[in-house]
């Protein structure tokens, strides 16, 4: 089977239709914050009957801590938090994490050389690219960006 590898697109995310209300989140934009918005997914997960130990579970779980951690080093504004949107949907996850600094766009994969051995920082990107089956950003207004990833996954293996 041939997966299809997405690189991060910018835009508003593609159409999305989900099966149960979208799950949102606004955290204060520090690490507690950041390890709560992990926590919080997949205990929300778990709730829609996706189990902890399904992989699409392990991958939204990465996904939203990376973003996460992002919106909390790169994209915070003093006193604002940020927000983390979660659905489930027939075929896919969709994560959305939404910051306060519309100005600092993330780097896709693959176009910046990658960082160097020694650095400690500049992977999370890519630990998102691997995980996701596509993901990208979009400025929906001048005080916010959204950077989303999707994960698919078998609903007939959840809700059988």
């Amino acid at each position: 089977m041939e997966s299809e590898i997405s690189l991060a697109e910018p835009g508003s995310p593609p159409a999305f239709s989900p099966l149960f209300p979208v799950s949102r989140i606004r955290l204060s934009s520090s690490h507690r914050g950041a390890r709560l918005a992990r926590l919080l997914c997949a205990q929300q997960l778990d709730s829609w009957d996706v189990p902890r130990t399904a992989p699409a579970s392990g991958a939204v779980s990465a996904i939203v801590a990376e973003l996460a951690a992002n919106a909390v080093t790169h994209g915070r504004t003093p006193g604002r938090d940020f927000e983390v949107r979660l659905g489930l949907g027939a075929d896919r996850v969709r994560v959305e994490v939404i910051d306060t600094r519309p100005g600092r766009l993330p780097r896709a994969p693959g176009i910046f050389p990658p960082p160097d051995g020694e650095s400690t920082g500049g992977r999370g990107l890519l630990l998102v690219a691997a995980h996701a089956d596509r993901w990208g950003w979009g400025v929906r207004d001048p005080y916010t960006k959204t950077v989303w990833a999707e994960v698919r996954y078998s609903a007939a293996e959840y809700f059988s």
